[in-house]
């Protein structure tokens, strides 16, 4: 039985790293409960402060997930329009797969910045900006679904 949980945690895991890349999935926390399934294969595959550690940086990934594209585009010079026009790009071109996933976010902050009544110029840089934002919470959230991968299979 012991198998199984480990298993269904690092299928959680990965579900998770998949989450990280796609919308309406929360990566960190699916692969948390992945962690918080080996509970029930060993009393104490993990000390108690691990939990709390990494529950902690979960949340905080969550936070930061949604503060980085706009720090992004803020630090490139974009408005509200360019972080609404990033979501609304990734959302609406995930469904055109990977490449989707990369131009989406970037074409919807240029439209969005375009929207809100910038040039092209600072609107290419609002985008620029607010797709870096994008990528860089994308990685954080790897990162994080990745540690806690590592720390299940490093119990077994």
């Amino acid at each position: 039985m012991e198998w199984v949980w480990i298993v269904l945690g690092i299928v959680l895991c990965l579900v998770g790293i998949a989450g990280s890349l796609l919308p309406l999935l929360p990566g960190p926390p699916i692969a948390y409960v992945g962690m918080l399934l080996q509970l029930f294969r060993d009393p104490n595959p993990f000390e108690a402060k691990s939990y709390w550690i990494f529950g902690g940086v979960v949340v905080i990934s969550l936070v930061l997930d949604y503060l980085i594209p706009i720090w992004g585009t803020k630090k490139f010079g974009g408005t509200k329009y360019g972080v609404w026009g990033c979501t609304i790009g990734f959302i609406a071109a995930f469904w055109l797969g990977p490449l989707g996933v990369i131009i989406g976010p970037f074409v919807g902050a240029f439209i969005g910045e375009l929207i809100g009544g910038q040039d092209s110029k600072k609107s290419f840089k609002a985008a620029i900006g607010s797709f870096v934002g994008f990528l860089l919470g994308s990685f954080m959230k790897l990162v994080v679904c990745f540690l806690i991968l590592y720390w299940i299979i490093a119990s077994i």
